[in-house]
């Protein structure tokens, strides 16, 4: 639900104001990690909170290294979401954290280019990230292990 509450916030105010607030993703961290550590004692599996760690660690990495590659392409904000979505996506499993990683950029190639082919951006146009970051994890969240499922079967 926190998360939730908080991806609704972000993705709004950057969509207005090309911004992700540190005074939301950073508070943000601590609370994540409380509610995981509650999760994981609830269940008495302690795995998925060590994965949510290297979740967190791996996509805040991935970010780290395309902004330091490409700084005009991402935010420092996105950077810092990327390693709060790693760890709760990771923690779900790592569908979940392969599916949200990387459907943020599709859903941010698919809207660039919609938005390109009616006329309302052209090709240098920056488009706010977090939406799509947050709307890739939220879709992870509830469609991961179908997904996953049918990749399975898919591939025999």
């Amino acid at each position: 639900m926190w998360f939730a509450a908080i991806g609704i916030a972000l993705a709004l105010i950057d969509l207005e104001l090309r911004k992700l607030p540190n005074a939301i993703v950073l508070p943000s961290y601590p609370v994540i990690a409380v509610l995981l550590i509650g999760a994981a004692a609830w269940q008495h599996d302690w795995w998925p909170l060590a994965r949510a760690g290297l979740g967190a660690a791996a996509l805040f990495g991935l970010f780290l290294l395309l902004v330091l590659i490409a700084p005009a392409g991402m935010g420092w904000g996105d950077v810092k979401l990327a390693g709060l979505l790693g760890g709760v996506l990771a923690y779900l499993s790592w569908s979940a954290l392969l599916i949200g990683g990387f459907s943020a950029f599709v859903l941010g190639a698919v809207v660039g280019v919609a938005a390109i082919a009616v006329g309302r951006a052209g090709r240098k146009t920056a488009l706010p990230f977090g939406p799509f970051m947050i709307t890739g994890a939220l879709l992870a969240i509830f469609f991961a292990d179908p997904l996953a499922d049918l990749w399975r079967r898919l591939m025999g």
